[in-house]
């Protein structure tokens, strides 16, 4: 429960990153974008308080935070309480479920990832967002870690890593954006979005659910 209650009770202080750090915000979302399907039925696991599920019209979400999600329903987004591990939803249920700065958080990765294959449809897309481990910036946060409020928490992930993962619950037909190529603190207006990974400090991964 301790990376629960970091959230529950710091509400305002997780919002404020983001409004101090907007630049990085439009970054990554406009990454997010890129890969995001334009029409479907989506899911965001770990939705927080929203702030990638409302303007990607995402109208579903999961999330262990009461006070986070009360946020998020106050934005339109319909929040289940709950956790990756145990999705409460039919198989086949969405056409798409996003994770954003989620997966470094999991106590269980492949389980997780094992659920959102299963509440997709066939030909349904999974799509994550995360701070590479091995980035610039997933180095000084690997530091730092435990001077973060959220992210002492953490248990960051590489490119690889993901990717076996999602490979490990079936999806495949990987697409990839990236983005974030400095200090989020130094940054004068919005990064681009580039294709692939390896430079990008935030990568965004898109997999595919076969028939």
């Amino acid at each position: 429960m301790t990376k629960v209650d970091s959230f529950d009770k710091n509400v305002e202080k997780y919002e404020s990153w983001f409004e101090r750090n907007s630049l990085a915000y439009e970054s990554e979302l406009e990454a997010v974008k890129a890969l995001f399907p334009e029409h479907g039925k989506g899911l965001e696991i770990g939705v927080g308080t929203g702030l990638f599920a409302a303007p990607l019209g995402v109208r579903f979400g999961l999330d262990p935070s009461k006070n986070m999600s009360q946020v998020a329903m106050k934005g339109g987004v319909k929040v289940i309480l709950g956790t990756g591990e145990n999705l409460p939803c039919k198989d086949g249920s969405f056409d798409i479920v996003l994770m954003v700065t989620t997966v470094c958080f999991l106590d269980d990765v492949v389980r997780t990832l094992n659920e959102a294959h299963r509440v997709l449809k066939n030909s349904g897309y999974i799509v994550i967002g995360f701070i590479d481990r091995e980035s610039f910036l997933g180095r000084i946060y690997e530091i730092r870690k435990m001077d973060n409020l959220f992210y002492k928490d953490a248990t960051f992930l590489s490119i690889k890593e993901v990717i076996s993962y999602l490979k490990q619950a079936g999806f495949r037909d990987f697409l990839f954006r990236q983005t974030i190529f400095g200090n989020t603190a130094e940054m004068k207006g919005p990064d681009p979005v580039k294709p692939g990974y390896g430079e990008g400090s935030f990568v965004v991964v898109r997999g595919k659910k076969l028939h």
